[in-house]
């Protein structure tokens, strides 16, 4: 009964903390749509529609008014954007209920990214057959990325460094030492102009993920099956966290390690097995996003981090950390990016102000902890008020 309460009292509390921010994203849209004579009250409306249905849009009509209905292609690019935030907060989930904040999504992110590149083109398609350099290239990904968050996993289990500190520290040694790899490789695309910043798809070797038939329910747009593999993942993690003695152990040891240590756990091993674990989920967004063939990878001159490993803590904190519910807040912050373009295309307002709109929705979305906490104390002020007022009845009766 607790537990389904607690459940509950989440579930609420993330509804409530997403409708909050859209409200208040609606709102400012509104004050910078009357305060700028480019956009105007019509033109603020339509950011507003377009903030609660613009997955739907489908444009502008004849009369230069919005339009609404089935968009197979806003739909089927959302699903393939939610792909890489689904994985990296399972990343961050799976971590945080092992007692763990894996900050280190990105670089992690970016070890898959390189592994998986490497494999992807290194091998030639005409001796090796795609399909299998596909799932060499998967597996590569989700080792480098396994790896790459070992290491702070170690550091915090024999040096008790804080895993805060060793995951930023990697994620930049990660930024530099992919791009210097990437630099020195001949996996530059010189074949498209002079993209010499950018790295070859992996549809130059003929590799990328299979559409499964969703190419055909979302015409026009990026999905594969990426989407599939990232829900099915969920559900794994989901069930070896709850159903399974190692996932207890983990959370065990993240609830009180001392105590954990006691009962004959080990804790060390724990440890770096939960961070391990955490940067194979981020090796693997890395992974299915540039498997996918849609997509090229690109470093500039200051190395910037992926914004997927750190968007992927919004996912999972939103998600209470829970694998399953990570699944629809991915939908959800992907849904954002979505209705951002579409903002951005079909009305005045600039691509800064609708990252600032969009920007202001995730992190109120973000409180839903803080909800969360606030529901459950009104629950024990209630069940107190109930307990002081049975024996009262009683007398009463």
């Amino acid at each position: 009964m607790k537990q389904n309460k607690q459940a509950f009292n989440g579930v609420l509390a993330t509804i409530l903390s997403i409708l909050i921010g859209l409200f208040v994203g609606a709102l400012l849209t509104l004050i910078t749509g009357l305060c700028s004579p480019n956009i105007g009250l019509s033109g603020a409306l339509d950011g507003i529609r377009l903030i609660f249905l613009g997955l739907l849009s489908t444009g502008r009509n004849a009369m230069g008014a919005l339009s609404f209905g089935f968009n197979p292609a806003s739909i089927g690019n959302m699903l393939f954007r939610a792909t890489p935030l689904i994985l990296t907060g399972l990343s961050v989930a799976l971590a945080y209920k092992t007692g763990l904040f894996n900050i280190g999504a990105a670089g992690q992110y970016l070890a898959g990214t390189c592994a998986t590149l490497f494999v992807a083109l290194e091998i030639p398609s005409s001796v090796v057959p795609p399909a299998v350099i596909w799932v060499l290239a998967f597996a590569a990904g989700i080792l480098a990325g396994a790896l790459w968050g070992a290491l702070p996993g170690m550091l915090k289990a024999f040096l008790n460094i804080n895993e805060v500190l060793a995951c930023i520290m990697t994620n930049w040694i990660a930024a530099n030492l992919v791009t210097w790899i990437f630099d020195l490789s001949n996996l530059k695309n010189v074949t498209e102009g002079t993209k010499t910043g950018y790295i070859y798809k992996t549809t130059f070797n003929n590799v990328a993920t299979p559409k499964l038939g969703l190419d055909k329910i979302f015409p026009g747009s990026q999905v594969n099956g990426g989407i599939l593999i990232a829900i099915v993942i969920a559900v794994l993690v989901y069930l070896m966290m709850s159903k399974t003695t190692f996932g207890y152990e983990l959370k065990a040891c993240g609830s009180n390690r001392f105590a954990a240590k006691y009962a004959g756990i080990k804790d060390k091993r724990s440890i770096v097995l939960s961070m391990a674990l955490a940067g194979a989920l981020s090796g693997a967004a890395a992974s299915l996003y540039y498997l996918s063939g849609n997509t090229e990878f690109f470093w500039s001159t200051y190395q910037s981090l992926p914004a997927a490993g750190f968007n992927g803590i919004a996912v999972a904190l939103l998600a209470s950390c829970h694998p399953i519910a990570v699944v629809f807040t991915g939908l959800f912050m992907s849904t954002l990016n979505i209705i951002g373009l579409q903002i951005t295309n079909l009305t005045a307002y600039n691509e800064y102000i609708t990252d600032v709109i969009i920007a202001v929705i995730v992190y109120l979305s973000a409180f839903s902890l803080l909800f969360r906490n606030l529901l459950a104390k009104a629950g024990k002020k209630r069940e107190t008020a109930d307990a002081n007022a049975e024996p009262a009845r009683k007398e009463v009766a």
